[in-house]
């Protein structure tokens, strides 16, 4: 007897399956479908982006062989044409490899090129920090303390990622201009600081040789 339900009970079952499919078949072809397409069209972007990386990549390993050579001329164009074609990731790093690659024919013009990238917002705090600072690198022989200030001390601040180096280039500008006082406090700051590096740590030390070198003099 208890066959005879369960037969009956599967033929409901059945039935009720048969309307559903009479029903909604073209919708759920249709999902399945728009599932497949969209698997399929994932990956072929996956795929498309993996293409432009890897074309990207020797292109930039292609620039950084020209400016290995010294053809910082050439290298700095083929930087710019990565820069100007390739994703974002290659872009950027290629926007500071040819500002420093012009920096090795034209200090000038590579300054204005790394204002440029500190002035872009789009890149984020960090990568324009590290723009201001390559400015400021270039300039560290040259530039005033006043200058180099204007440029470099928001970056002094404690939760900068460039605050070390950046103390660093102020108190040697400072102590250049014999500015002792300006000088101390960055070289307090760097001495305070735990996560100084030991690099930079090491010659803060000689810096400060000097200063109390030339204070007793």
């Amino acid at each position: 007897m208890s066959d005879i339900f369960n037969e009956v009970d599967e033929e409901v079952r059945r039935e009720r399956l048969q309307r559903l499919w009479d029903k909604y078949s073209i919708l759920i072809i249709a999902v399945a479908v728009l599932i497949v397409a969209g698997i399929g069209g994932w990956r072929f972007y996956e795929y498309q982006v993996a293409q432009k990386a890897a074309v990207a990549g020797a292109a930039f390993e292609n620039a950084v062989t020209l400016g290995e050579q010294g053809k910082h001329a050439e290298a700095q164009a083929a930087f710019d044409k990565v820069a100007a074609e390739a994703p974002q990731g290659y872009a950027v790093l290629a926007r500071f490899r040819a500002a420093a690659e012009l920096g090795q024919t034209n200090k000038d013009n590579a300054v204005k090129a790394y204002e440029t990238l500190a002035a872009d917002g789009s890149l984020g705090p960090t990568w324009q920090d590290l723009a201001n600072l390559r400015a400021g690198l270039l300039l560290v022989d040259t530039a005033s303390y006043a200058d180099l200030g204007k440029r470099l001390e928001p970056l002094t601040q404690p939760t900068r990622t460039f605050r070390h180096t950046a103390r660093e280039l102020l108190a040697l500008a400072a102590w250049r201009e014999r500015d002792f006082a300006a000088a101390r406090r960055y070289v307090d700051m760097i001495s305070a600081d735990g996560e100084t590096p030991p690099g930079a740590r090491t010659r803060v030390e000689a810096l400060s040789a000097l200063l109390s070198a030339d204070g007793k003099s």
